[in-house]
């Protein structure tokens, strides 16, 4: 609720006082280039109708007041009323201090550790035909970057049915999808029985796949079973022991690269833990098999910078970190793969072990969550 508007800094902004007794200041361009009505914002789908020499350059509020719970300004020159709703007001004001600790978080994330193992979100496939149901797992994936799935068909290729019911396949050299098996001659670790440390897919590629699902569809092989780890945890807990290490790990880019048999060639180069500018953590990439020859770290930090990576590694494979599980046939799991980690133990012997995996992108997960939430909520959005 709004309680007060008023005009500051001879009309360039106004000053608003809410419900709770905070206050916010908004400057006349940030408002006039977010008005809300017909003229600025296309009533069917939200986008902006003006372009940035469309707005006055000298830009002022003339006047500001409230009603019915709404900020209505009058602005010159163009001598014209916009209104704005408070709660809109409130969820997207500027006007405050910026996070004080780098490698802060969203209040959507919430870290974990091997305790997640007893309240890992799971599903059955058959429950994402209810919105509600779905709604509530696609919002776990958002908090903690990992779900279970459980009850699934016994075919090749039914984990592009369960990534259709949030977004898209994203095809890659690997296919659609592909199978997670022993190979004679692999093309990559993952399809032999070979221990496989916690990793990220893909670092070598830009933009790297945000989500990848793995499902399985024989898993009678003695091991083989499936870890995963909440690299932001993981990165908080090394920003806590030892703060260089933090900074040099975010603060240098690592290479990486895969070579496929004469068909690919695959190289990124990124930090492997990622910040925004604002020191919010957005990523981690951590993949010792793909990783090439670090060169961007200068001499004198080189030495640290291996400390770090050692020490990063360390905690990402400490047993208190990852929740760890075997899949049964029918079952998958999908892992925000900016985030989550994922490792495996070797496997060998008689029986056999077959998990089929696809990437697919995260912004399709959130945009079909953002459509459910607004449509609980009776959100026209």
């Amino acid at each position: 609720m709004l309680e007060n508007a008023e005009l500051i800094e001879d009309g360039a902004s106004v000053l608003l006082t809410f419900s709770q007794g905070e206050q916010r200041r908004f400057h006349a361009v940030w408002l006039r280039d977010n008005a809300q009505d017909a003229g600025t914002r296309s009533p069917d789908n939200g986008q902006r109708l003006i372009s940035l020499a469309d707005l006055p350059v000298s830009l002022s509020l003339v006047a500001a007041r409230i009603e019915m719970g709404e900020l209505v300004v009058t602005m010159a020159p163009e001598s014209k009323d916009y209104r704005y709703d408070a709660a809109w007001l409130w969820q997207h004001a500027y006007d405050r201090q910026p996070p004080s600790q780098r490698g802060w978080l969203m209040k959507e994330i919430e870290t974990w550790d091997a305790t997640l193992s007893s309240r890992l979100p799971s599903i059955a496939i058959s429950s994402l035909n209810d919105d509600t149901a779905k709604c509530q797992w696609l919002a776990a994936i958002r908090r903690f970057g990992i779900g279970k799935l459980t009850g699934g068909p016994l075919h090749s290729g039914a984990l592009l049915d369960v990534v259709a019911q949030f977004g898209y396949p994203r095809e890659t050299n690997y296919g659609r999808f592909f199978d997670v098996r022993s190979e004679i001659a692999p093309t990559n670790l993952a399809f032999t029985g070979l221990v496989l440390p916690a990793h990220t897919d893909n670092p070598y590629r830009d933009p790297v796949p945000t989500l990848q699902l793995l499902y399985c569809l024989e898993n009678s092989a003695e091991g083989g079973d499936n870890r995963v780890v909440d690299g932001f945890r993981a990165a908080q807990q090394l920003r806590e022991e030892d703060p260089r290490s933090f900074e040099l790990l975010a603060g240098y880019c690592a290479h990486f690269e895969y070579l496929g048999l004469g068909d690919v060639c695959l190289r990124a180069r990124r930090p492997m833990i990622e910040l925004n500018p604002d020191g919010e953590i957005i990523g981690v990439r951590f993949n010792n098999r793909s990783a090439a020859p670090f060169r961007d770290i200068p001499y004198a930090d080189m030495a640290d910078y291996y400390v770090a990576y050692r020490r990063f590694g360390e905690i990402l494979e400490s047993s208190a970190m990852g929740v760890t599980f075997k899949l049964a046939p029918g079952e998958a799991f999908l892992v925000d793969n900016t985030r989550v980690l994922h490792a495996r133990t070797g496997y060998a012997g008689e029986g056999s072990r077959w998990l089929q995996g696809c990437y697919a992108d995260k912004d399709g997960l959130l945009s079909t969550l953002a459509c459910l939430e607004a449509a609980a909520s009776g959100d026209a959005t």
